[in-house]
């Protein structure tokens, strides 16, 4: 490899360190306010939602409709309190029964 590819490899490992090296070094000992710990606790979901959605837009092509069903399945099942292996595997009965259809 050349030396450009260190230099990148190097960036990048410092670019992940850093954020996550300032809170340890910084608040260590400290106790955060309530506030923002509440947000900081919910940040994986948000991110997680964001990661998702547009995947649940384009998942068939030419076709919004099949993902919009199963996300309202997936929703629908977690709302009534199913686990995650009853989301999943409801969702993908669903959609199978749903596609024979279309």
């Amino acid at each position: 490899m050349g030396a450009t590819y260190w230099w990148m490899l190097f960036g990048m490992a410092l670019v992940t360190y850093i954020p996550r090296m300032i809170p340890l070094t910084f608040l260590d000992g400290k106790e955060l306010p309530p506030i923002v710990s509440g947000i900081l606790r919910n940040i994986p979901f948000a991110v997680l939602g964001a990661l998702i959605f547009p995947a649940v837009l384009f998942v068939q092509e030419g076709n919004i409709l099949f993902g919009v069903v199963g996300a309202s399945v997936a929703f629908l099942i977690a709302f009534l309190g199913g686990g995650v292996m009853s989301v999943v595997l409801g969702t993908i009965g669903v959609l199978a029964v749903y596609s024979l259809f279309i």
